[in-house]
């Protein structure tokens, strides 16, 4: 079957640019050359059950995934091309405002809304892996650091992530949950409002005080999930 859809996409599809040309990670853009659609081939690392839930659902909030098989511990994935810019190609020319910040996050957490209810964690909130396509809409992207929720499970036996938006569970202190990627929620709220890390500038104000629960160290201070936040905002 997949070497049935990889001639497929080879007879049809042509080679657009690269995004990214790492060891760890390829990201190709690929262009249909009947239609001009475009879509993205990714090889690198990941939990393939994370794709294979993602392949089953259709949310606006979510890129589809169109096709993901593993062969020698990598994964190739063939996913939805995303036209737009990244909260961190837009945090390049300013700053954003609180409706701008309301606006991104109750899009972020719609994706996480479905994503916690099927026990995945994303572990890798960042400006730099939320979209904002041409419509629009708030996209959540790059599933490399995501896992499955396990309640046996009593911390994550890797880090994974990015310095500076992890919380401190993700350091095998213990198990990430739900509350992890609300905490890097809230590191990237107020990246976006102040261009600073809330260690160096917090924000003031009511968002400031929604950052600080967000941010709290000990999971239990801060919101038990994104609706949660969501009601905050």
């Amino acid at each position: 079957m997949r070497s049935e859809f990889d001639s497929i996409i080879a007879e049809q599809f042509e080679f657009v640019k690269s995004l990214s040309n790492k060891p760890d990670k390829t990201i190709n853009v690929l262009r249909h050359k009947a239609g001009g659609e475009k879509m993205v081939f990714l090889s690198g690392k990941g939990d393939k059950s994370v794709y294979e839930f993602l392949m089953r659902i259709s949310h606006p909030n979510l890129p589809r995934i169109y096709s993901v098989d593993e062969k020698n511990g990598r994964l190739d994935i063939y996913e939805e091309y995303i036209d737009g810019m990244t909260v961190g190609d837009v945090l390049q020319t300013g700053l954003y405002r609180e409706s701008g910040v309301r606006e991104v996050i109750i899009g972020v957490c719609g994706a996480l809304d479905i994503l916690h209810k099927n026990n995945i964690i994303h572990r890798d909130i960042k400006p730099e892996n939320v979209i904002i396509d041409t419509c629009g809409n708030v996209k959540l992207a790059d599933f490399d650091s995501a896992r499955i929720y396990k309640n046996y499970q009593p911390n994550d036996t890797v880090f994974t992530g990015t310095a500076g938006f992890a919380a401190p569970e993700q350091f095998a202190i213990s198990q990430t949950d739900p509350r992890t990627d609300i905490f890097a929620l809230g590191i990237m709220m107020n990246v976006m409002l102040t261009g600073e890390h809330p260690s160096k500038k917090l924000y003031g104000g009511k968002y400031g005080k929604i950052i600080e629960k967000c941010i709290y160290v000990d999971p239990n201070g801060r919101f038990q999930n994104v609706k949660e936040l969501i009601y905050s905002l």
